[in-house]
């Protein structure tokens, strides 16, 4: 993985203006969840800004809006109110394929779960973003072996997912994340499922991207001793932003 790219850049398209000197802006985001019990409010007003290569955690009690705030970035949800700029885009003013390839090229995601496909080998579920991206079969499948090698499981490529352990099926979700050369990583939760050891090797691996490989990482958790050796630390309460800490 030579700086940000193993098999090559990926990512020359003619929309190749997303990738470059990528940063995050959110802007006075909200989301509302109507529902026959009444109204809800997940999210009022955010606003924060990500510089490229920053590692920043989001952190704040169970139901204060992490998960919704991160699936807003990362273009799985819309906001109800309020504009997401990547790259000085605004990327939910372009048009539903526009998104799904920022979504594919520009964004890796990290899950608590793993969401691995048991019925086929580590090697093929690494390779899944580049398929979809239309990726030749021998350049995906030796990126997919490098990242392999890259978070040390090269020797579980033909392994099933349900064959390894916690730790290493997360270290296959972080090969996932990385297979289309993505600028930004948004993890969510990627620690919890894993005991501290464990989770402190995931969050180790996490560190390297950022200081090795300048990614952008956005890190939703609920662990204050790894929140505090990110970069910075957004704290949500009840959908609302309650303070920023810089800790660099």
């Amino acid at each position: 993985m030579e700086n940000t790219n193993d098999g090559g850049d990926n990512n020359s398209n003619s929309d190749s203006k997303f990738y470059s000197n990528t940063s995050l802006k959110v802007q006075n985001i909200s989301k509302v969840f109507d529902s026959p019990a009444g109204r809800f409010v997940a999210l009022k007003k955010i606003s924060f800004t990500i510089q490229k290569g920053e590692f920043v955690s989001i952190v704040g009690p169970s139901g204060s809006g992490k998960s919704t705030l991160l699936n807003i970035i990362g273009a799985l949800d819309r906001p109800s109110f309020g504009r997401v700029f990547i790259d000085n885009i605004d990327i939910f003013s372009l048009d539903d394929r526009q998104i799904a390839q920022i979504r594919n090229n520009l964004i890796g995601y990290i899950f608590q779960s793993f969401n691995l496909i048991n019925r086929t080998t580590v090697l093929k579920n690494v390779a899944i973003p580049s398929i979809i991206a239309g990726m030749n079969r021998d350049e995906r499948h030796y990126r997919a072996l490098k990242l392999l090698e890259l978070l040390g499981i090269k020797d579980k490529a033909k392994y099933k997912p349900v064959n390894l352990s916690g730790g290493q099926q997360q270290r296959v979700a972080i090969a996932r994340s990385l297979m289309n050369n993505p600028a930004m990583i948004l993890a969510d939760e990627p620690t919890g499922n894993l005991d501290t050891k464990t989770g402190h090797e995931v969050f180790d691996l996490l560190k390297m991207l950022k200081n090795k490989y300048k990614r952008t990482i956005v890190f939703v958790t609920h662990n204050p001793d790894l929140a505090k050796e990110t970069d910075r630390i957004i704290h949500l309460k009840d959908g609302m932003k309650e303070k920023e800490e810089v800790l660099i």
